[in-house]
């Protein structure tokens, strides 16, 4: 068998864990630069707020709705995230992290006819260790516990676990899942479907198997005969590194100035050198990107890209936020509003396979130890509590008016208890 939990309304769900008071109340979470709405409690869903409404749209909504309003706090969300992911690794044998909110779980070794209680109890204590509630569903199948995880959702009477096993009941659900729901079936695929007269997951397994891999290719055979009960996509227990890393960000207002403009890339170019040493990975090339705000027609336009290839591939922060900026440097216009920047890593190789030059003039070794002492100290002292001089804080070019505190990554922050 196979389980899936998922973060009940995840963002919502950890601004809440610290703010009690608004258990039971409309709030929403924004994009970056306070744009869009990312994240809705269930209370801001039966407003009629939709994901992804731009928040000005919904402003007056929200004022008279009395709606609490959160930017996001990505540092807070993904701390959170990993206390849950701790809490299920200690109860399964093993999980494999599919987003920040979700993970699937490895459930062999375990009787049938304990399952449900298991998820129960799961579901109680990731309550309790994090304050996050969860669906966990149960099933066959990758793609039917994500089912069954959602019909968690939709019945709190469940109690935080649906475990569907019996073919009867399985039969039952399918019958009304809509196909558009079904995981692995996106846009393109369902485009071809509801050509076929096929509305629910059940009559997409009417369907020969011959003609669904005709059709859908090798990626929807495997949905449709996971929707059969035929297990054939694998979980994953080790964590796949990535092949490329960006990090951009919209501004919040065009940036003229190439020293703030250059502020900004480098603080971007200094997360990545971050990324790339957590994966043990090092860089062979960096490209760096601005461009303008395309929606002021009536502004000069421009969008530039460079790329520059290392002689050794290299995750150092210094040698990474130099290159970036010199690249900045042969891209910037004067008199010209840049909207957005990043930097992107490609061409990984393991940090332990990186091959050498005999050109090199660059100390390696020191700049290894110099890295691993400011992660050791970023991560033991606080984010940025050492950093690159030209770097700045994300906030000091991006709205994040309706931030909460980092309550449980900065001492500073830390929730203060009154008795």
């Amino acid at each position: 068998m196979i389980g899936h939990c998922d973060c009940n309304n995840f963002f919502v769900s950890c601004e809440r864990t610290f703010r009690p008071d608004l258990n039971g109340k409309p709030v929403v979470v924004l994009s970056n630069n306070d744009g869009c709405i990312v994240a809705r409690s269930n209370e801001a869903k039966a407003l009629g707020i939709k994901m992804g409404t731009p928040l000005y749209q919904v402003r007056n909504l929200i004022e008279r709705e009395n709606v609490t309003v959160f930017s996001s706090n990505y540092r807070l969300y993904g701390d959170m995230s990993n206390r849950v992911m701790t809490t299920l690794r200690e109860a399964v044998p093993n999980i494999e992290i599919y987003s920040i909110d979700e993970a699937f779980l490895n459930l062999d070794g375990i009787a049938e006819n304990e399952l449900h209680e298991r998820g129960l109890a799961l579901a109680k204590t990731i309550r309790k260790n994090t304050g996050i509630p969860v669906s966990i569903g149960i099933a066959p199948t990758k793609t039917l516990a994500k089912i069954a995880g959602k019909l968690c959702k939709k019945y709190p009477a469940l109690k935080g676990c649906c475990y569907m096993h019996r073919p009867e009941d399985i039969e039952k659900v399918l019958k009304k899942f809509p196909i558009e729901d079904v995981w692995g079936i996106g846009r393109r695929h369902f485009a071809k479907i509801k050509m076929w007269n096929v509305k629910t997951a059940w009559d997409f397994t009417k369907l020969p198997a011959e003609f669904v891999q005709k059709q859908l290719t090798i990626t929807g055979l495997r949905t449709y005969k996971e929707l059969k009960c035929e297990a054939c996509i694998k979980m994953e227990h080790e964590t796949v590194e990535k092949q490329s890393i960006c990090v951009s960000r919209s501004f919040a207002k065009e940036m003229y100035d190439i020293n703030e403009l250059r502020s900004a890339v480098t603080t971007f170019a200094a997360t990545l050198s971050e990324k790339l040493r957590r994966q043990k990975s090092c860089a062979w090339q960096l490209s760096v990107f601005i461009y303008t705000n395309r929606h002021k027609e009536n502004e000069p336009q421009d969008y530039n890209i460079h790329t520059y290839r290392f002689g050794v591939a290299t995750n150092s922060t210094i040698e990474i936020c130099q290159m970036a900026t010199h690249l900045l440097k042969k891209m910037y216009k004067p008199g010209y509003g840049y909207k957005k920047a990043g930097v992107i890593a490609t061409d990984l190789t393991p940090e332990n396979a990186t091959q050498g030059s005999l050109f090199d003039t660059i100390d390696r070794e020191r700049h290894k130890r110099l890295m691993n002492a400011i992660d050791t100290i970023n991560r033991t002292q606080g984010n940025n509590t050492v950093a690159i001089a030209s770097q700045a804080e994300i906030t000091t070019f991006s709205n994040r008016n309706h931030t909460s505190p980092h309550y449980t990554t900065d001492w500073n922050e830390i929730i203060e208890v009154k008795v």
